[in-house]
C-alpha cells in the first residue's frame, strides 16, 4: 500500500522560514510537458533535491514533503509521471493512476527526472551546486537506479525502494549496484511484505559488494509507506528517518558558500 491521498508528511512545518513554492510546469528533451512543483528557500538553495513520488504522482503529500525540505534550507523540485498520458492538469482523488502507470517506461521517466534535475540546477530552480534523488515506494527504485546514469548526483535516497529484479526479470538496484555512481540511503519498512528482508540483504551486500557509499537501515515493525504523519503508531521511525535524509544530504551536498 502506498499514501492515502489525504496523508500528510511527519514533518513540522517551520512557519517561519521564507520559501519560495510554486505549481510550474517543465518541458523534457522529447518535448513532453509535465507538472512539477518547486519549493526553494529565500536566496536559492546550494543543495537541492528531486522528489519522485508514488504510483500516484504529483500530489499533496509530496508538495508539502517539498515545502519542508526548503524550510530546512535544501530545495526541492517534484514532478509528476504522467504527462504523457493524463496532461498537466492537477490530479482528483479518483484519478486511475494504475491506467496511467502501465504506459511509463524507463526512458520517459528518465528524460522527465534529467529535466528536473537540470531545473534544480538552473537559477529560476534555486541554482543547486548538487543534486540528489529522493523516491518512495516505485519512485524509490526509480531516484536510486538514477545513479547508473549521467546525471552527475550527489546522491540518492530511497524509501522502501524495491531493490530486486522486476516481474519482467529486468534487474533492479541490487542487480545494478555495480553501476551506481552516487552514495545510497535506503530506508526500509522492516514488514513490507512486497519487499522481503532476504530482498533488503542481497541488495545491501551488493552494494558493499561493489564499494557503493551506502546506508541500509531497515526500522523493524513499521509497514510500506510508514512515513506519514497519520501512522502515529510509527513516528518515531519517521523522525530518524527524516533526521538520516537531511544528515545525507548534508554530507553529500554542496558546502554552503562554497
Amino acid at each position: 500500500m502506498c499514501f492515502d491521498e489525504d496523508a500528510v508528511p511527519p514533518v513540522p512545518a517551520v512557519p517561519d522560514a521564507a520559501v519560495d513554492a510554486r505549481y510550474l510546469e517543465l518541458t523534457a528533451a522529447d518535448g513532453n510537458v509535465f507538472g512539477a512543483f518547486s519549493a526553494v528557500p529565500a536566496g536559492g538553495a546550494d543543495t537541492s533535491v528531486v522528489i519522485l513520488p508514488d504510483v500516484r504522482g504529483l500530489y499533496g503529500f509530496y508538495t508539502e514533503l517539498a515545502r519542508r525540505f526548503a524550510e530546512h534550507g535544501v530545495g526541492a523540485v517534484v514532478f509528476d509521471y504522467y504527462g504523457r498520458t493524463a496532461g498537466t492538469g492537477k490530479r482528483a482523488k479518483d484519478f486511475p493512476y494504475r491506467e496511467h502507470m502501465t504506459r511509463l517506461s524507463p526512458r520517459s521517466l528518465y528524460t522527465d527526472l534529467a529535466t528536473a534535475v537540470a531545473h534544480a540546477r538552473a537559477p529560476e530552480g534555486g541554482g543547486a551546486r548538487a543534486v540528489l534523488t529522493v523516491g518512495f515506494c516505485i519512485g524509490g527504485r526509480i531516484a536510486v537506479v538514477a545513479a547508473t546514469g549521467d546525471l552527475d548526483l550527489a546522491g540518492v535516497v530511497g524509501f522502501y525502494c524495491w531493490p530486486a529484479a522486476g516481474p519482467d526479470g529486468s534487474p533492479g538496484p541490487t542487480g545494478r549496484a555495480a553501476e551506481l555512481k552516487s552514495p545510497v540511503l535506503a530506508l526500509m519498512a522492516g514488514d513490507d511484505p512486497g519487499i522481503p528482508p532476504s530482498d533488503v540483504t542481497a541488495f545491501e551486500e551488493a552494494l558493499a559488494a561493489a564499494g557503493v557509499d551506502h546506508e541500509v537501515v531497515t526500522y523493524p515493525g513499521a509497514p510500506h509507506s510508514f512515513f506519514d504523519a497519520k501512522r502515529s503508531e510509527y513516528a518515531e521511525a519517521s523522525a530518524d528517518s527524516w533526521r538520516r535524509v537531511l544528515a545525507f544530504a548534508e554530507r553529500v551536498g554542496a558546502p554552503a558558500g562554497g
